[in-house]
């Protein structure tokens, strides 16, 4: 089977394990720099399909400053047919925060108590309606902690707020779960299995409890109620493989966000499991049903 990979970076820790784990399971993996796929929509026979004509599937990797394009990208390999671990629709509504929020919140999901501003003079009612300060504050695009601050005055609010609304995009107010005293949990998600979870703890001088940030992390087994809600998170997204993060409230588990493309140097270090093996097992399943599918047709 071949496996093309979609990465702006062949260097990075979880292309080289996905491009080594296809590679230990016999089959034929290589990485597509995103940026450089060239779509052209002027002919019938798609670019794509002349330049990887035999293509099984692909995994996205689009990092966040490359999303619309990266979902261009992803898009045209769908429209030949080709599976994928993330869909192009998947991908968008997981990426955008705002958006990801209000669907959970569509399907009952617990969430943190959010309020959206576009402009200052909205910011103290959203504060108040998210139950006052201190409030975290988010870029609706955002990876790894970066974006986030937790402000504990209005000043320090107004002043956070400008830089947060990267080319003039709203952003997220939410209540600080102080209970949850600086941890989380990231669990991993594949074809509706939970088959990895590390609880990350931030550092002393800092909330975010992110790897990248300077957290620690330890593996951790899950009850059953968290199992069902991220399976039920990355289902409702349209997600086979995905990274979703909550925490812990005296209301309960709380779901902060869904990543289509969780990193997997922290969670194979924390836990031991190999991720990249599944996510590569996962594929064939996907191709298989694919091949079974079109034979019937014949």
């Amino acid at each position: 089977m071949k496996i093309g990979i979609l990465s702006r970076n062949s260097s990075l820790y979880s292309t080289r394990r996905l491009l080594q784990a296809a590679r230990l399971r016999g089959h034929e993996a290589f990485v597509i720099d995103t940026t450089a796929v060239s779509i052209d929509l002027g002919h019938a026979t798609s670019s794509l399909q002349n330049r990887y004509p035999k293509i099984d599937a692909i995994i996205p990797r689009i990092g966040t400053s490359i999303t619309e394009y990266g979902l261009a990208v992803v898009r045209q390999f769908e429209a030949l047919g080709i599976p994928t671990t993330a869909s192009s629709a998947a991908i968008e509504q997981s990426r955008n925060k705002l958006q990801s929020l209000q669907l959970m919140q569509r399907h009952e999901l617990p969430i943190p108590k959010t309020a959206v501003v576009n402009h200052p003079g909205t910011l103290y009612k959203a504060i108040q309606a998210v139950g006052g300060l201190p409030v975290v504050m988010k870029q609706i695009y955002g990876t790894q902690g970066d974006g986030v601050v937790l402000v504990h005055d209005i000043r320090s609010a107004l002043s956070a707020l400008p830089t947060l609304q990267r080319g003039g995009q709203p952003v997220l107010v939410q209540e600080f779960i102080a209970e949850a005293q600086g941890q989380d949990l990231r669990i991993i998600v594949i074809n509706g299995r939970c088959i990895a979870a590390m609880q990350r703890s931030a550092p002393p001088d800092d909330f975010r409890a992110n790897l990248h940030q300077g957290g620690t992390a330890v593996s951790i087994a899950l009850s059953s109620p968290i199992k069902k809600l991220a399976q039920k998170a990355s289902h409702v997204h349209g997600l086979q493989v995905a990274g979703v993060d909550l925490l812990q409230s005296t209301r309960g588990p709380l779901l902060l966000e869904i990543n289509s493309s969780p990193g997997l140097q922290g969670i194979e270090t924390v836990t031991g499991v190999n991720v990249s093996s599944e996510i590569v097992a996962f594929v064939e399943t996907a191709v298989g049903k694919r091949s079974k599918r079109t034979a019937k047709k014949r």
